[in-house]
């Protein structure tokens, strides 16, 4: 019996790989070149430059990239049932883009560009799920709950394969002693995650004809968000109203954290209201609360733009706020359209949701470009208000600068520096670099006190990059994600290495042969490099120190270090530390 099932499931599997093949051909050959990219990647790292590296991770993100463009493609080709020859050549107008994209959008790994690169993805995958029901006026919630459904089980199946095979070649490499490597269940990784599963996956989408007026609401589904999920939303409503009574009591707005809990249950409910629409008509607590969560949630999605504007007023508008704030008007939008529209057509949904996402990364309305404009415009307030403009360029203060503008100003150029670049940055001197503080503002790089823009410091070594002499040395200890916790290493039967609170304790039995606070290395580095506003990688040599006593030789090679500093140019925290030590006991 096991063996019949085993059978037929192994022959649907295969069935389906044919008809995803057969109908997604320009997809699932996109998944098998990243396959093939991925491993040559891995299989060629230890040898490739950082420079070489960099660009074959780019090549493969847009590789990923074409697996939702061919989708889409696909998909507008069967509503629009096109010739083979224009299929031909939007897909060849398709690889172009692409390769422009590489070119001028994907040219490095700056936030801007893997922020842009995920809201692209993002609109695709969206589009993927609303292309086939344009134009289709019912039974859209039912399609999409087809197609998640598909796409949860082809995960499980995925999982369940992935493990089964691991559990096999695990078992063989244990009892036979073939010493598989481990790159070999990363492989298989690949395999199954990136070519089987969308295969499986993509073998179950339902054409654009496909008659969902008599499928059956699936009752876990059912179940779960009229019984759970809705109250839940209920209580969770309840709480935000109490907490909205007590704001409008005593006049103290909310800020921070406020607008991400409204805005992220907002969205939610939104979910649920959309997957429940279905049931509307056959059920009596789906319609009471579709009809009156949207009007509800309306006062406190007010509350939320009242929070987020306190922060625009006070530190400008950056990427993150933009984002909240463009998706706070997108529900505000939805819940709006739910409380007025006689009859709901919940396409709107991914439809507006994708052009709010492709607007925030693309065009004069991105969030890239209102943030820019937005801290320019900062920075040109603190100047004109502390007179340091004069015929479009910037002199130094003539009095003594308030310490919150100085904090301002610092924070802006760190923002302009570690987002875009310093040449975004109006009225600056052409080839400004923060080294130029004193001699263009008339004061240094400022910290901010009392938690307020708090400096965060990241100290990595060009490691990778250099040969690391270790000779004369016995053993290598790694450490990685070194904070407060005690960490203990057995070196040799009776050498032990422990690590608690940043002081490292070398032990031979019960004897402490070496002792050392490493905090006062890192001390040291943070000295030397504290004035850089970015710190990813610096000599491998400036992150090295040496010691030794009469029965230890030591060496601490730190890879990298993570802190926190006062306004005092102080630690204040430590919050990671990744450090290689070699010894030799003499």
């Amino acid at each position: 019996m096991v063996n019949i099932k085993l059978k037929n499931f192994l022959k649907d599997s295969v069935k389906s790989i044919y008809e995803s093949t057969k109908r997604f051909p320009i997809t699932i050959g996109v998944c098998i070149l990243l396959v093939i990219m991925l491993i040559i990647t891995n299989e060629n790292q230890s040898n490739l430059s950082k420079e070489a590296f960099e660009i074959i991770q780019r090549i493969n993100m847009i590789i990923t990239l074409g697996i939702p463009l061919s989708l889409c493609f696909k998909l507008i080709f069967e509503k629009k049932d096109m010739k083979k020859l224009n299929e031909v050549f939007i897909y060849i107008l398709g690889i172009g883009a692409l390769v422009l994209y590489y070119f001028y959008l994907l040219n490095d790994f700056k936030d801007t560009s893997i922020i842009r690169y995920i809201g692209l993805s993002i609109f695709l995958y969206l589009g993927f799920l609303y292309i086939p029901w344009l134009g289709n006026k019912k039974h859209y919630e039912n399609y999409i709950i087809k197609v998640l459904g598909n796409f949860f089980l082809t995960v499980i199946y995925a999982v369940v394969i992935y493990f089964g095979f691991s559990a096999i070649i695990f078992t063989i490499d244990k009892l036979f002693s073939i010493n598989i490597e481990w790159k070999i269940y990363y492989y298989m990784a690949l395999i199954v995650f990136i070519v089987l599963m969308p295969s499986m996956f993509l073998a179950k989408i339902p054409y654009n004809n496909h008659d969902f007026s008599k499928v059956d609401y699936p009752k876990a589904l059912k179940v779960l968000l009229l019984y759970i999920v809705i109250p839940l939303i209920t209580i969770y409503t309840t709480i935000l109203y109490a907490y909205f009574i007590k704001i409008i009591v005593t006049r103290n707005w909310p800020e921070g954290l406020v607008s991400h809990l409204v805005l992220w249950y907002s969205v939610i409910t939104v979910g649920v209201v959309f997957f429940i629409h279905p049931l509307v008509d056959k059920n009596k607590l789906a319609k009471v609360f579709t009809f009156w969560i949207p009007k509800i949630i309306i006062p406190i999605i007010f509350m939320m733009f009242v929070s987020i504007g306190i922060r625009i007023r006070e530190y400008g508008i950056t990427e993150n706020r933009y984002f909240v704030l463009v998706l706070g008007i997108w529900v505000l939008g939805i819940m709006i359209y739910f409380s007025a529209a006689r009859k709901m057509k919940n396409i709107i949904i991914p439809i507006s949701l994708s052009i709010i996402v492709l607007n925030a990364v693309f065009g004069p309305l991105s969030s890239f470009s209102i943030s820019k404009y937005s801290q320019n415009k900062r920075f040109e307030e603190i100047l004109v208000k502390n007179n340091m403009l004069y015929n479009g360029k910037i002199v130094k203060p003539k009095a003594k600068l308030p310490e919150k503008d100085k904090i301002e100003m610092s924070m802006i150029l760190s923002y302009f520096k570690d987002k875009h670049s310093l040449n975004n940055v109006k009225y600056l001197p052409n080839n400004f670099e923060t080294d130029d503080m004193t001699e263009v503002f008339g004061f240094p790089y400022t910290f901010a006190e009392n938690g307020y823009g708090k400096k965060y410091h990241y100290f990595a070594s060009d490691k990778l990059e250099k040969t690391i002499e270790i000779k004369d040395y016995d053993y290598l200890v790694s450490i990685n994600d070194l904070i407060n916790s005690r960490v203990e290493i057995k070196i040799s039967e009776k050498i032990n290495c422990t690590v608690y609170n940043h002081v490292l304790k070398i032990k031979d039995g019960e004897d402490i042969i070496y002792e050392k606070n490493i905090e006062e290395f890192i001390k040291i580095i943070f000295n030397k490099y504290n004035n850089e506003l970015d710190n990813s990688e610096i000599n491998i040599e400036d992150m090295t120190f040496e010691d030794e006593n009469e029965k230890v030789k030591i060496k601490f090679i730190f890879n990298n270090i993570s802190l926190e500093s006062s306004g005092e140019g102080l630690i204040e925290n430590i919050n990671d530390i990744g450090l290689d030590i070699v010894l030799k006991i003499k």
